[in-house]
């Protein structure tokens, strides 16, 4: 049941939004650049029918130069999705909040393609091809295999080692590849000193003294990303630091390559197939899913433009009950954040305090937004490398425990 959200929850002390007007911003690069090559590279697909094309043109012509329009569907959440845009309907699409764009942005190409609908786009996923790359022997199966065979013997060691390559598979975004740059996450402890906050001590100190018996993961990405979390959870799992883990995954096809339920047993078939550690993986994976261990989620919440202080109360109530809740990824950030121009400096205890759980974000730099930096160090940074907050390369372990 979709639910309108509150209008007086934002948090008091919430900056502005970040915006696609935003002169020289990477909200309107997204939009201007970004936004419009997804679209033409589904339309690059072999397969679509004359009339999922000429919905894709008409949304990138409306994209590119023209005004934001409502949803005109008849779906189960046309009603929530046509209040949230009334503020927004009418507008260049080159003025309106960034995280609202995207989200509604991915709705609507769900809506040119028939996901909702009978007929030959009803449930396909419009980025399954991509996700499929993915999923290549040489490409996420391979990394999972050489990070397994490589794990060093001491406990805390070991987790460190799966709790970067967790953060740092969050640079193979099928939307913004910085992986292609950067390189599949290793879990090599050197990239610690790409971290800016690293609560990760904080962390281990908690599972260690059996302080988290529940944990929930707010997955970002599949493929590579999610084949990471899974091997984290699998661990923390079979060395009794959890009990369990629930993987809250989209309920459908969101920001090119979020995960749904379908990626990852997409994801677990295809370590099977590679064989050794990796194969010896994913069946205890299996093997963690059928006894509950291991719980796969979704709610329709996170197939929208809300953030996460407008949670609707039976989620909200589910992750209360977390011992511990880990966000992965960027857009995850966003939405504790707000997705606002907050002064670096801000605590991230500040920012995120109305969260219902002691809270982890995992995540990768690829939009202009941080918190819980040192003085002066956002500065320094930008003097150093001037795309520092979008490039990838930095990450961030911060924790509200």
């Amino acid at each position: 049941m979709f639910i309108v959200p509150r209008s007086s929850v934002e948090p008091a002390d919430l900056p502005p939004p970040i915006r696609t007007s935003d002169a020289g911003s990477f909200a309107r690069y997204t939009f201007v650049e970004r936004v419009p090559e997804i679209l033409r590279d589904v339309l690059a697909q072999d397969d679509l029918p004359d009339d999922t094309r000429g919905a894709l043109r008409a949304l990138h012509a409306e994209i590119t130069r023209g005004r934001v329009r409502k949803l005109q569907e008849e779906a189960p959440d046309t009603t929530f999705w046509n209040v949230v845009s009334s503020p927004h309907v009418g507008r260049s699409w080159l003025d309106i909040p960034w995280y609202w764009g995207e989200a509604f942005f991915y709705r609507r190409l769900l809506e040119a393609t028939g996901y909702f609908q009978p007929g030959p786009g009803c449930q396909a996923d419009p980025f399954a091809l991509k996700k499929a790359t993915e999923l290549a022997p040489d490409a996420a199966p391979h990394a999972v295999s050489a990070l397994l065979g490589r794990l060093p013997e001491d406990p805390r060691a070991r987790f460190e080692m799966l709790l970067l390559a967790s953060l740092w598979g969050n640079r193979s975004d099928l939307s913004y590849e910085v992986a292609r740059r950067l390189g599949r996450p290793t879990g090599a402890p050197e990239e610690r000193a790409n971290l800016l906050v690293d609560d990760s001590g904080r962390l281990w100190d908690l599972l260690r003294t059996k302080g988290c018996s529940r944990l929930a993961v707010l997955v970002d990405n599949a493929g590579t990303e999610l084949l990471m979390d899974l091997a984290l959870a699998d661990y923390l799992l079979c060395q009794d630091l959890v009990e369990e883990v629930q993987l809250h995954l989209k309920p459908h096809p969101f920001f090119v390559s979020d995960a749904m339920a379908a990626d990852v047993w997409a994801g677990l078939t295809a370590l099977e197939a590679a064989g050794g550690p990796a194969q010896e993986m994913a069946e205890r994976v299996r093997a963690q899913v059928r006894r509950g261990d291991l719980q796969l989620r979704s709610h329709w919440y996170y197939g929208t433009s809300l953030f996460y202080f407008q949670l609707p109360d039976d989620l909200r109530e589910l992750l209360a009950g977390a011992d511990l809740v880990i966000a992965k990824g960027d857009v995850n950030y966003r939405r504790l954040l707000g997705d606002a121009h907050w002064p670096p400096p801000t605590p991230f205890a500040q920012a995120a305090g109305y969260f219902p759980a002691p809270l982890v974000a995992l995540r990768t730099l690829k939009a202009e937004i941080i918190v819980g930096l040192g003085p002066g160090e956002a500065e320094r940074l930008d003097a150093e490398d001037p795309t520092w907050l979008i490039n990838g390369r930095r990450g961030v372990v911060q924790a509200r425990l």
